[in-house]
């Protein structure tokens, strides 16, 4: 599982959404589950919550800003935390045998971006990890999107630059960026909600009604507004092993955070 959790629970104030969450998350009984957005966390406290999900290893990418998490129910081996050269950061754990690559890449410049995207599709393929998993908060859009996107005049507008000479840019040349997934499927990954979602209806995972009344958020705004900018994908061998991948984006998630979470499933032995 991934989700981004907004804010840290509004860096820890928000204790009832805080609340919901950790027992939501339980509910699902994920075995790996990264994280974003873990803003006024530290290790301590990341372990406190991940106990009350049943996952008693953790890895916390840092602990200042916008952090990244992995928690599991079977140990983790730390492989690298990276943020020279990143927004947020990449964190890079191995569980279940599987190397996890956590992201939460850039959420304002399409060439930011997919130069993140190139550093961790490099680090891949250096490596050569028998199996790896690429999960996270991408705020990218994705090309199997692209024909309910194109025609979402709403969204490109949201997303076009205020001012001509604005220092970072979401669109390419004015148009929806689907580089920054390309690259990642290319090295080669697998997007696990293929042919297990409805993405044309179902697909989306931000913004969710949590919104409302924030940031000038209405129910229109957020119907106009939705997106898919939260993946897991896998390598091709790992992803055929996949037999269900959900997208929590209905009413029980709907004021947890801004972010839907979502879920991919796996028949497979280690």
């Amino acid at each position: 599982m991934s989700y981004n959790i907004w804010n840290g629970f509004e860096w820890g104030k928000d204790t009832e959404r805080k609340a919901q969450c950790i027992d939501w998350i339980k509910s699902k009984k994920p075995d790996v589950l990264a994280l974003q957005e873990l803003c006024g966390y530290t290790e301590e406290m990341l372990k406190e919550d991940a106990m009350q999900w049943g996952h008693p290893y953790v890895q916390l990418l840092k602990t200042e800003g916008y952090p990244t998490a992995l928690t599991s129910n079977q140990p983790i081996q730390l492989k690298e935390r990276k943020t020279e050269g990143f927004w947020h950061g990449l964190l890079h754990c191995q569980t279940y045998g599987i190397d996890f690559y956590v992201v939460h890449l850039s959420p304002a410049d399409a060439e930011f971006r997919l130069r993140e995207a190139q550093m961790i599709t490099q680090l891949i393929q250096e490596s050569q990890p028998d199996n790896f998993i690429i999960l996270g908060d991408f705020n990218a859009t994705s090309p199997f999107d692209a024909q309910a996107l194109e025609k979402n005049d709403v969204l490109r507008e949201k997303y076009r630059p205020k001012t001509t000479d604005a220092e970072h840019s979401n669109l390419r040349k004015g148009n929806f960026d689907y580089s920054v997934i390309a690259e990642f499927l290319a090295c080669p990954a697998v997007d696990l909600a293929l042919n297990k979602v409805d993405l044309f209806t179902q697909g989306h995972t931000f913004p969710a009604p949590a919104l409302i009344g924030k940031y000038n958020h209405t129910d229109k705004s957020i119907a106009e507004n939705r997106v898919r900018i939260d993946y897991i994908l896998a390598n091709p061998e790992l992803g055929n092993s996949c037999t269900d991948f959900k997208i929590f984006n209905q009413e029980e998630t709907h004021g947890l955070s801004d972010h839907y979470p979502v879920m991919a499933e796996f028949a497979f032995k280690n």
